[in-house]
């Protein structure tokens, strides 16, 4: 690993993985081949790893090697703002992440949007807090009443009218990646 991959990785993460697991460090070791030193220095960060003990050790963990590289990168909790904006007669509040946004919107009886913000390669859930929205996709249209919610491809051409007042929730999760 490089002086800039110790820097910000925390490799700390793999003694939560492995209480979680129920394993010590003397199951860890033989389970991986790693050395219970190795893994009980890179749990303190007192050592750095290479690709192929880190890439054996995850693999004990059911994950791939980018998934414990990204765990250890990310250790600190992401803070951001909402940000407002309308589209057409609906007002938004989003907040917004490397993989995931949500947004909290409000529309009127009688409003439309036919053409949402322009999406990234996305899912998108729709989840109705409160009232009636009609969402038309390209070969189907549902009627979404309160505590109802659909997922579907953002990619793809789609509307919304709103039937009665609405509350909703819009999540748009980037393909290829999870929270």
């Amino acid at each position: 690993m490089s002086p800039e991959q110790e820097a910000i990785c925390n490799f700390m993460v793999l003694r939560e993985l492995r209480k979680r697991e129920h394993l010590s460090i003397a199951e860890l070791s033989e389970k991986s081949g790693v050395s219970a030193s190795v893994i009980s220095k890179l749990e303190r960060n007192q050592s750095s790893a290479e690709m192929d003990t880190l890439y054996r050790i995850a693999r004990v963990f059911g994950m791939t090697l980018s998934d414990l590289i990204s765990l250890a990168e990310n250790q600190t909790a992401h803070l951001v703002r909402e940000e407002k904006y309308k589209s057409g007669d609906f007002t938004f509040n989003r907040v917004s992440y490397g993989n995931v946004r949500t947004m909290y919107a409000f529309a009127k009886k009688g409003s439309r949007l036919s053409k949402p913000e322009l999406h990234r390669d996305d899912y998108e859930l729709l989840w109705v807090l409160h009232g009636i929205l009609k969402i038309t996709l390209p070969n189907e249209s549902y009627e979404l009443t309160e505590g109802m919610s659909i997922q579907f491809d953002a990619l793809l051409s789609h509307s919304y009218e709103v039937l009665e007042d609405c509350e909703l929730i819009i999540t748009h999760l980037r393909k290829g990646k999870r929270f």
